[in-house]
């Protein structure tokens, strides 16, 4: 009878704790479940909240100071990269936005990317890919300069790559530059080296009184590649100007990807899937000088 006892109690006491497992694991499915559905969600009212306020951004930005309406024709921005695929690869989503708020977006490219002499076959790519981001030919210029080859060991002259740029600074009255940072993303030498010059040209004050300096944030390796998912972090962190896309900002940027064929090695659809810089582009401002300083 004791016997019968013990092992009817041990019986109840397996079924319990059989029956706590199970709560406990359909619990944390409910709570992986909860905590995933919560952050899409957040990532969506970034995404609606961000469409907002990107105009008062670029109001802040540029230090427009009214509180009338500042439509996108107001605006005549420059995109400064290094190589044909830059644009897509690194820009895509803050081309698309200043486009889709009718921006006058042109876009200066330093090279020909003729590393391996596809020169020719990069440049329509490029205009190809400009197409789809909504950058029609006339605004695209290709330098190509034999002192400013596109090789990553190559050190391009701080001095001759300023003077390109101011020269068509000036040329065309832009208000907006927008390139690379002091890292260039990828630590490519190219996009250091247009980082250096714009940041010469902030500094020795040969930018108008009107022209804002942008430089495009380079984020750790983790934050890089772990594409929409990082967008709380960049929405949550300082900058002077963030543009985010959603998924048809998304597909627009992949088809530009896709126009440059010759470059669409195996690790490039990695970095298409996976990449921030397909979804999310934040920008620092950089720093302008005293105009007119002469540097001896």
């Amino acid at each position: 009878m004791c016997f019968y006892t013990w092992n009817h109690s041990h019986v109840r006491l397996l079924s319990s704790h059989g029956l706590f497992r199970a709560t406990v694991k359909i619990m944390s499915v409910y709570i992986v479940v909860f905590i995933v559905l919560s952050y899409l969600i957040w990532l969506k009212c970034i995404y609606y909240r961000h469409r907002r306020s990107l105009v008062k951004s670029l109001k802040r930005v540029m230090n427009v100071l009214s509180s009338g309406e500042m439509n996108g024709d107001d605006i005549s921005a420059l995109i400064v990269t290094a190589h044909p695929d830059d644009e897509c690869m690194f820009f895509a989503p803050t081309i698309v936005r200043l486009v889709e708020l009718e921006v006058n977006v042109h876009l200066l490219c330093l090279s020909a990317g003729n590393y391996y002499n596809q020169g020719a076959q990069r440049k329509q790519e490029l205009l190809n890919s400009c197409a789809v981001l909504g950058i029609p030919d006339s605004r695209i210029t290709i330098v190509d300069h034999k002192k400013l080859p596109d090789d990553p060991k190559a050190e391009w002259s701080v001095s001759l790559v300023s003077s390109v740029i101011v020269q068509h600074m000036r040329a065309h009255s832009f208000n907006m530059v927008l390139t690379f940072d002091g890292s260039g993303v990828s630590g490519h030498a190219n996009h250091t080296a247009i980082h250096k010059a714009v940041s010469h040209l902030a500094f020795t004050g040969q930018v108008p009184n009107d022209c804002c300096l942008l430089s495009l944030v380079t984020v750790g390796l983790l934050r890089k590649y772990v594409s929409f998912l990082e967008l709380p972090f960049s929405w949550l962190l300082p900058s002077c100007l963030r543009c985010i896309i959603g998924s048809q900002g998304y597909r627009r940027a992949k088809d530009a990807m896709f126009c440059h064929r010759s470059q669409l090695l195996w690790f490039r659809y990695l970095y298409i899937t996976f990449s921030r810089y397909m979804f999310v582009n934040t920008f620092q401002m950089i720093p302008q000088g005293p105009k007119n300083l002469k540097v001896y």
